[in-house]
């Protein structure tokens, strides 16, 4: 020390050592030891595999197939044949005439047995309910809470009329489908169940059971269906099936059960009402009849893609078992 002056040591705490089975466990992390599986993909494997593969998807493409061909359809679109002969050239003047009355009568022929239930579902063709406007335009917090809820404001143009509130409002719900259906076999008119037709998820969670419409479709731009004022919304279930917006522009909504059989040869007469507006932007409507298997409705797609894929393993297990033994062939000749 200098000028018996002391001089002051400065001294810094040991560095946090890391516990060593981590520092071990990361080394092993970023060298790649960590124990692992390593199949080795020998030709045999390579073969098997795909084998397996294709005996797997192709039973299980031919059961579904066999499922959705079980399952009988019937398709009617109505919306062409029931304009009157003078409106062929005008369906838009038509269908906006509330003068002219909208009532039609088709013939169904039941061409196989058909097992109760019967699903009725109305499809709707070149309908974008997907567009982002068209999607946004709802409030979730008023079907819900109803008048209490002031988040409405995505529901324009559909948000209120004469300064009131409109319940349930948006474009979604202005728009609700509102044909009709009734079907005759012989003398008797068939009962249609028009209950428990929208997800129970959707009743009980997402419309209030409280909440009523008010001053719906009272403006002068009317859209589609109205609502009846003294049903709550969660007891609506039309309006509960149209409000679950669909992803493509051709989709089929539920419309109710018939839950007796038809038989073979059946003749089912619909009166139905043409009030919904397709004619504007080119749309189609069709009524369909439709039974359902274990696999649900009839569709085609899984199957076939089960056996594609099941056939496309064993082509290419085919292929690569004779590569292997032609491989095999020339090594064979080479060491001898």
């Amino acid at each position: 020390m200098d000028n018996g002056s002391a001089s002051t040591v400065e001294r810094s705490d040991p560095p946090t050592r890391k516990p060593l089975w981590r520092s071990q466990a990361i080394n092993k992390f970023t060298q790649q030891n960590l124990p692992a599986c390593k199949p080795v993909l020998t030709p045999t494997w390579v073969i098997l595999t795909f084998l397996l593969i294709g005996t797997i998807f192709i039973p299980i493409g031919l059961v579904s197939l066999h499922a959705s061909r079980s399952v009988v359809e019937i398709v009617d679109r109505y919306d062409i044949d029931c304009v009157p002969e003078q409106f062929k050239s005008n369906k838009l003047g038509y269908i906006k005439d509330s003068s002219y009355p909208k009532n039609c009568s088709r013939t169904l022929k039941v061409n196989r047995h058909m097992k109760a239930p019967i699903y009725i579902y109305y499809q709707l063709d070149n309908y974008y309910q997907n567009h982002r406007r068209y999607v946004k335009s709802r409030s979730n917090q008023q079907l819900l809470h109803g008048l209490g809820s002031n988040k409405t404001s995505l529901c324009k143009p559909e948000q209120s009329n004469n300064g009131l509130p409109i319940v349930p409002c948006g474009l979604v719900a202005w728009s609700l489908f509102n044909d009709t259906y009734k079907f005759i076999r012989g003398k008797s008119e068939l009962n249609v169940n028009r209950k428990n037709i929208a997800w129970k998820s959707d009743r009980d969670h997402k419309f209030g059971k409280h909440v009523y419409p008010f001053n719906f479709q009272n403006g002068t731009l009317i859209g589609g269906g109205k609502l009846n004022s003294s049903v709550p919304l969660s007891d609506q279930e039309d309006l509960i099936v149209w409000m679950r917006t669909a992803a493509l522009p051709s989709f089929r909504k539920l419309y109710g059960r018939i839950e007796e059989n038809l038989h073979a040869n059946d003749v089912i007469v619909v009166n139905l009402m043409n009030n919904y507006n397709t004619y504007s932007f080119g749309g189609k409507k069709k009524l369909v009849l439709s039974t359902s298997s274990w696999l649900g409705g009839k569709n085609d797609f899984p199957g076939f893609a089960y056996i594609f894929v099941g056939s496309y393993c064993i082509v290419i297990a085919i292929v690569f078992m004779l590569l292997h033994v032609k491989n095999s062939r020339n090594t064979h000749v080479g060491y001898n």
